[in-house]
């Protein structure tokens, strides 16, 4: 039996986790929402809709998923697929079937929820996230050979893949990290398109000028990064 943890990192998403965690397929062993320092009634709402609640303190996206991995690296039975998924119900949780299927069927090691066009709602992404996203990808492919063509949070990966990255980004930079170190580790991996809703709330990044700045410079830092490594 394949057994799959579900990695949510979440601030303040009281009005939005429920939602995801009851759209989660019943397949899932099990749904750990890390809340990172939310002041609203998140960590009550995810409690109450099932799912397991962790803390971390230090602000970050990368925080929040290293926080995650650190609960599952403690258990006794380990997953054999982590799949990390945002709190904001902008993904279609119940298509997580499709994005483990190729790890599954076809002994993948990595797959990324690609955010194609004819699959988003209007206004589910901003114009800085568009090009954002077609920079870091376009740069991947020029700089490492990459086939990605998004930076897609909802993404699925063997549980001793994920050990091997030896993921350490804090903040925003964690997606693209992932990516550049499957394409440094040579994984084998796929892009499945999924559908892409506006989110319930306001982006902690791109919602914001200084979030959609940092997140750039992130991005684009890890990439200049890995560019010079040998």
């Amino acid at each position: 039996m394949i057994k799959i943890k579900v990695i949510i990192p979440a601030f303040n998403e009281a009005d939005s986790i429920a939602h995801v965690i009851h759209a989660i397929p019943k397949t899932v062993d099990e749904v750990i929402v890390v809340s990172n320092n939310s002041t609203d009634a998140t960590e009550g709402n995810a409690k109450a809709a099932g799912a397991t609640v962790l803390q971390e303190t230090n602000k970050g996206y990368g925080y929040a998923c290293l926080k995650g991995m650190d609960y599952v690296s403690n258990q006794i039975e380990k997953p054999d697929i982590i799949v990390f998924l945002d709190g904001d119900y902008s993904d279609y949780p119940e298509e997580l079937t499709q994005i483990v299927a190729p790890i599954i069927n076809d002994n993948l090691d990595f797959v990324i929820g690609a955010r194609v066009k004819e699959k988003r709602e209007k206004g589910s992404m901003t114009i800085p996230q568009i090009f954002g996203n077609w920079l870091a990808t376009s740069l991947m492919k020029l700089l490492f050979k990459g086939n990605f063509t998004d930076l897609g949070p909802f993404r699925a990966i063997k549980y001793d893949k994920l050990l091997a990255l030896n993921m350490e980004d804090k903040t925003y930079g964690w997606t693209v990290e992932m990516q550049l170190k499957v394409l440094r580790h040579n994984y084998n991996y796929i892009e499945v398109p999924v559908n892409y809703r506006n989110r319930i709330g306001v982006s902690k990044v791109s919602g914001t000028i200084k979030g959609a700045i940092f997140a750039g410079a992130k991005i684009l830092g890890w990439i200049l990064k890995y560019s010079v490594k040998k």
